[in-house]
């Protein structure tokens, strides 16, 4: 530095992180060699936003600029050799936004000092930034407690041909989070269609917006976790946790600049169907005490029926006598219904079901597993892995039943229905097989629950066709 071998900013304490309206301090130190002819040396605090259309670029667009405060330290005259120190203060706005750096755009905080000489001199300058946090009380946000939720119905076409629908439903547990903490998102997808869908993703994404002319949008996805489809005619429901990294505040308060929104991304890849669920990201996580749900207000009582006046009341009275007294007429008994003689020849009446009803009565809801909890051998196949090994992983639950039979070579029973009277049985890896029994029903719906002869079976009627 030649005739300066030092000159340097330190904060009181070494800090470096502060709130809005706090107060920053230090010292300047310089140290001369020689002695410096200056006309003044003076500090500034600034903080200033910048935005660019280029990435990685400091030749900002659009400025705007939160303060500027400068300090004369020491006024014209000769720095001797040796070290010398100037203190410094200043009070910070309380509408000063929190600190941001992103690849179109900044919003920066520094101290500054210069030293003035005379003409034809060089001028000395250094800095030192500082960085700036605006708590975001996630308490103080509306309906923060309650879920986030969505759902979206797509058609399903192979070829141009309706193959039926389907409905993707997703929440959150809630719609603020700290870094930290864990996002809980239960995923339903209900298959109407006779074709599985893609795989099922879950992605927590961030949408910063630049604002020039020109606005700038930057989506990422933060983090991602992936799960199975769901088979055609099948309904399933995945549960999965996502962890909040640290990440900026959702709001950028006091900047017109820059926005930051995040939001959970939901989506199958076949068919192309995404729904979101906004979410906040703040520093002051949720406190649930101050969350309580409201009691439902209790009913007002009935008032009392006054009679208008003494007159009416006998009347009444004798009104109720006779109708008490009087008995209502008895009807006969209907005769027992005769068995209707069968048919030699039945055609079933109901036209077959459409693909995106087809099972609609028997279907039940699976869970979906997730891929990446899944392990694999050297050689490629699925490892045998109980479900008990998978306890901790989050996200990843089993029902009790399946729990307990998890030590068993079979799984349980399931019921592949491909139409309201023809049900298929499997158990374990077989393949579905028809059951002797041509319908079933439910206890209350059994042919011994009518006084009559039964209907045929679907069989007989083909038969007799």
């Amino acid at each position: 530095m030649g005739k300066l071998q030092a000159f340097e900013i330190t904060l009181k304490d070494n800090k470096v992180v502060y709130s809005p309206g706090e107060s920053i301090s230090g010292t300047v130190k310089v140290n001369t060699a020689q002695p410096i002819q200056c006309k003044e040396i003076k500090v500034n605090c600034q903080g200033y936003c910048g935005v660019t259309n280029k990435a990685n670029d400091t030749a900002w667009v659009e400025e705007e600029q939160y303060f500027s405060s400068s300090l004369s330290v020491a006024d014209k005259g000769t720095l001797k050799q040796g070290e010398h120190s100037f203190p410094f203060k200043f009070l910070i706005p309380a509408t000063a936004p929190t600190s941001y750096e992103g690849p179109y755009g900044r919003i920066m905080y520094r101290i500054r000092a210069f030293i003035d000489t005379p003409r034809f001199a060089k001028d000395y300058r250094t800095e030192k930034p500082f960085y700036m946090l605006n708590n975001i009380n996630l308490n103080e946000v509306a309906d923060i407690n309650e879920p986030s939720s969505s759902s979206v119905t797509k058609n399903f076409s192979y070829n141009l041909v309706k193959n039926g629908t389907v409905v993707l439903t997703a929440k959150s547990d809630l719609r603020g989070y700290a870094p930290g903490q864990v996002i809980k998102v239960s995923t339903e997808i209900d298959n109407r269609s006779g074709k599985s869908t893609g795989h099922v993703v879950a992605s927590l994404m961030q949408k910063v917006t630049y604002n020039t002319k020109r606005p700038t949008q930057d989506l990422r996805a933060i983090a991602e976790v992936e799960g199975a489809g769901v088979k055609g005619g099948k309904q399933a429901e995945w549960k999965e946790q996502i962890i909040v990294p640290p990440l900026p505040q959702s709001s950028l308060a006091g900047c017109d600049l820059i926005k930051i929104n995040y939001f959970i991304q939901v989506s199958l890849k076949y068919p192309e169907v995404l729904l979101t669920l906004p979410i906040h990201i703040g520093n002051i996580a949720i406190d649930p005490s101050l969350h309580t749900p409201s009691r439902p207000a209790a009913p007002l009582p009935r008032p009392r029926a006054t009679p208008s006046s003494t007159s009416t009341t006998p009347t009444t009275t004798t009104a109720s006598r006779s109708a008490s007294t009087t008995t209502p007429p008895q009807t006969a008994p209907r005769p027992a219904p005769r068995p209707r003689p069968r048919s030699t020849c039945i055609t079933p009446s109901a036209p077959p079901p459409e693909p995106d009803m087809l099972d609609a009565g028997s279907r039940h809801s699976e869970e979906i597993p997730t891929k990446i909890h899944s392990q694999q051998q050297a050689s490629g196949s699925e490892a045998a892995i109980s479900p008990n090994a998978f306890s901790y992983a989050p996200g990843l639950s089993f029902p009790q039943n399946q729990r307990n039979n998890s030590s068993n070579a079979s799984a349980p029973q399931f019921c592949i229905s491909t139409g309201a009277t023809i049900p298929f049985f499997t158990e374990g890896n077989a393949p579905p097989v028809p059951t002797n029994c041509p319908l079933i029903l439910p206890p209350e719906y059994r042919s011994s629950s009518y006084p009559h002869e039964p209907p045929p079976s679907y069989e007989d009627s083909c038969t007799n066709t």
